[in-house]
């Protein structure tokens, strides 16, 4: 039977340190298994929205229907 239990921790060192509320119920030498769940920053990488916002396509007039299509 598998038992869950969940916590937050840091890596540090390639250890990740139990907290001492769960140290008896996950005894020394115990078979356990492991899922870890990694929370990524946001990137703060510019895709072609956030640049055609900042700089818009400057165009003089606008493009009828059939100009749209010629193009």
């Amino acid at each position: 039977m598998l038992n869950a239990v969940e916590f937050q921790a840091k890596i540090q060192n390639g250890l990740i340190q139990i907290p001492d509320q769960y140290k008896q119920e996950l005894g020394e030498g115990e078979d356990i298994k492991v899922i870890v769940l990694v929370q990524k920053k946001l990137s703060q990488k510019k895709d072609i929205i956030d640049e055609l916002t900042e700089h818009p396509v400057q165009v003089n007039g606008f493009l009828s229907r059939e100009e749209i299509y010629n193009r």
